[in-house]
């Protein structure tokens, strides 16, 4: 555990922590009391077309620091890890304050800390092809086809995971090497842990889920329901934004699928089951963080 005071002044920071534990307010904080420019680290933050649902800061708290990596891809974009990678590196670059990188998307923060190995873009047809094993066979005929042909990585990934089942599939057919052989060629990391202070914003599990179905009620208050109108037009499930936890809920309320009532209740089961993985993976990759203990660093009630 560690307290605000005892943080060094001059090595970057990175705040992992689950959706709605206080991340984005506790950067603020470091950043306005001790300087610093806050970057973004949140897999649906970088998004134009989602602000309410993925809680990206507002106008007033833009304006207490300089904010990087937030709402700067087209809704329709894709974007993925090493996109994310490649702007952070670019940023880094940048002579100015020192980097406050926060965001809830650990799998940006294994990267930046551990290197991202540079596989090539899979091309669309066999994502296509993937797509179409898995909607008819299952993501078990992907599997058994990775454990024929690359049963290293079939026994590594997470054989219950049908994205991580089939991204592995597309690897091995778009490259014909498999999603092993490529991890084991990793390049250094841009940032290795031991040159940053990482903090995890840590929340006891009651407390958490309260803020979370609050925080909803409160996107609902601020207007919510009508982003995903503007949204409606253009809604399409297989898009990286499409999933901001709310919007897929949200969109099938306004389709008449759902009641409001049925909607909201399920954005919040969404979030709270999110805040859940994100608090398995901490515990099984964080090892090494240091905890702030929420609300009690910042006395957010």
């Amino acid at each position: 555990m560690i307290d605000l005071e005892d943080i060094p002044a001059k090595p970057p920071i990175l705040i992992a922590g689950p959706t709605a534990s206080g991340k984005s307010t506790l950067a603020l904080t470091i950043a306005t009391r001790m300087g610093g420019r806050i970057i973004n680290a949140d897999a649906l933050q970088v998004f134009s077309n989602w602000r309410l649902l993925t809680a990206r800061p507002d106008a007033d708290e833009l304006s207490r620091a300089p904010h990087s990596l937030y709402g700067h891809v087209p809704g329709d974009a894709d974007y993925s890890v090493g996109h994310w990678l490649r702007e952070v590196e670019a940023e880094l670059a940048k002579d100015g304050p020192r980097p406050i990188i926060v965001g809830g998307t650990n799998l940006y923060f294994q990267a930046l800390t551990e290197g991202l190995v540079d596989i090539p873009p899979i091309p669309q047809a066999i994502r296509t092809q993937g797509d179409a094993i898995r909607r008819t066979a299952g993501h078990a005929a992907l599997l058994e086809a990775l454990d024929a042909a690359d049963p290293q990585t079939a026994s590594r990934i997470d054989r219950q995971n049908p994205r991580r089942v089939q991204r592995a599939w597309e690897v091995l057919r778009s490259t014909g090497r498999g999603l092993t052989a490529w991890q084991a060629d990793t390049p250094p990391p841009l940032l290795p842990l031991a040159h940053t202070i990482p903090l995890v914003a840590e929340a006891d599990r009651a407390w958490l889920n309260t803020r979370i179905n609050q925080r909803f009620d409160m996107m609902m208050e601020c207007g919510a329901l009508e982003e995903a109108r503007v949204n409606l037009a253009t809604w399409d499930p297989a898009h990286p934004s499409s999933k901001a936890i709310g919007a897929p809920e949200l969109i099938a309320f306004l389709k008449g699928d759902l009641s409001l009532e049925s909607a909201t209740a399920l954005a919040k089961r969404s979030s709270r089951r999110y805040a859940k993985r994100q608090q398995t993976w901490i515990r099984a990759r964080m090892g090494g963080w240091r905890r702030v203990r929420m609300p009690r660093a910042l006395r957010i009630e």
